[in-house]
């Protein structure tokens, strides 16, 4: 999975855990607890890759093209 979907992804889970904190009016629910830990798994791989530079800027990915 690259990074944009990753973000993609995360950024899914943090709507839905605003959306459901909200509407069970806790952030200990459970349900709200199983998406913040996914949304949690989803930033350390994102973290990893970052870390073993597997993510470039877009400066580095456009000077490689020419």
């Amino acid at each position: 999975m690259d990074k944009n979907e990753l973000l993609t992804q995360l950024q899914a889970l943090r709507l839905k855990l605003h959306e459901m904190a909200e509407a069970r009016g806790t952030l200990t629910d459970p349900d709200v607890i199983a998406i913040s830990e996914e949304a949690d798994r989803v930033i350390i791989v994102l973290q990893q890759l970052h870390r073993t530079g597997a993510v470039r800027s877009n400066n580095e990915r456009d000077s490689s093209k020419t």
